[in-house]
């Protein structure tokens, strides 16, 4: 959008909630295809920036930090990212009508995420490359930054292509005069790390039966998503933020390994522990997987209730025996390096699966590769 034609139009933005409001059932955003000039650390106009105080607002992209994926719709989008120094980003945006409670509503929002979000770490001083996957949040509550209720989340966005996503707001606990859009981390991570995810083109919000098939049988229209709930936390700023143990900082399933500020672990969850190498058929932890290890050991240390079973797998490629074998193996030189570094051996438990439990097919090198692996599994929370 050039500069010209950008200001020609800001003052029927910034009048927007004059004017634009409810009718009938639907309730219109301001700015919902997040039209401003391309910019860095600023809110699109219509927008209030939620980040955490000492951080960097979202974007206005494309342009900056090596971002240059073409709007979905009009001539900018939205840029948000999640920071492995445990900030994220976020906005808000009061609605023209609440959203009522025990109603349900529905729009659409085109999400995707950049190959590319280049931005300096805080904590390696370095440039890196915020790209891991992460999920968008939708909050309901009374003012700007309020988070009542968690009324939506995202699968993990890891497609680089514009997709129409729908979503369905259905509130339980109040009705909400203000809606926030909140980067987040998967769900459960051991470490916070680095990532983006970009948003463009919502649709207005329209109220909907809350049955799903109406008096004639048809259909009614659904999204998808409903909310699990987290810690609350505020949002954060860009440039200059702190890395993730595996990824630098700037705009980063079984889930793969953030810290507990991030997940609260819960019995039954499942994390698979990425960047862990042993030599083939062997069971010695390689050097280069001390990073993804002590990942593991923070995660205990900040958790000193929880007790984790280490799991390891294998593909279908070894008779039975040896793969129980060697997964049983694996498994136990990661719990013997946990407790070598002091964690109590009543708080670490291992077991090999061998190939009884594949995520994916074995009938590729990539799904063999996926199945070949080691989890942990939270057994308790309470010690």
């Amino acid at each position: 959008m050039d500069r010209l034609r950008f200001w020609r139009a800001l003052p029927l933005l910034s009048l927007a909630p004059l004017y634009l409001g409810a009718q009938g059932d639907v309730i219109h955003f301001v700015n919902p295809s997040f039209e401003d000039l391309p910019k860095s650390g600023d809110a699109p106009v219509g927008w209030y920036d939620c980040g955490k105080t000492g951080e960097t607002p979202p974007d206005v992209q494309p342009g900056f930090y090596s971002v240059n994926k073409p709007p979905k719709h009009g001539d900018t989008y939205l840029g948000l990212v999640v920071r492995d120094n445990d900030t994220w980003e976020a906005v808000a945006q009061r609605l023209s009508k609440p959203i009522a409670v025990n109603h349900c509503y529905d729009f659409t929002v085109d999400i995707c995420r950049s190959e590319i979000y280049v931005s300096a770490s805080k904590t390696t001083g370095q440039q890196a490359n915020y790209t891991r996957p992460c999920r968008l949040l939708i909050w309901g509550g009374y003012g700007f930054c309020d988070k009542k209720e968690l009324l939506y989340q995202s699968a993990e966005v890891t497609h680089d292509r514009w997709l129409t996503t729908p979503v369905r707001l259905a509130p339980k606990n109040g009705s909400y005069t203000h809606l926030l859009f909140e980067a987040y981390y998967m769900q459960p991570t051991l470490f916070a790390y680095n990532g983006n995810i970009l948003l463009d083109n919502l649709t207005p919000i329209q109220e909907l039966d809350c049955n799903p098939v109406a008096m004639t049988g048809t259909p009614k229209p659904t999204s998808s998503g409903t909310a699990g709930s987290r810690p609350t936390g505020t949002s954060s700023g860009k440039t200059g933020t702190s890395a993730n143990p595996s990824t630098p900082t700037g705009k980063s399933g079984a889930t793969s390994t953030a810290s507990t500020a991030k997940s609260v672990p819960k019995k039954g969850d499942i994390i698979r522990i990425d960047k862990l190498y042993f030599e083939a058929n062997q069971f010695e932890i390689k050097p280069e997987s001390e990073e993804a290890l002590q990942s593991v050991l923070k995660f205990l240390k900040n958790n000193p209730r929880v007790v984790v079973e280490i799991g390891g797998h294998t593909n279908n490629w070894a008779a039975e025996s040896f793969a129980v074998e060697l997964s049983t193996n694996r498994a136990k030189a990661v719990a013997d390096w946990l407790i070598d570094q002091g964690i109590p051996s009543g708080r670490v438990q291992y077991k090999g699966y061998g190939w009884k439990q594949p995520v994916t097919s074995n009938d590729s090198v990539e799904g063999r590769n996926k199945n070949q692996r080691v989890e942990i599994k939270i057994l308790s929370t309470d010690g």
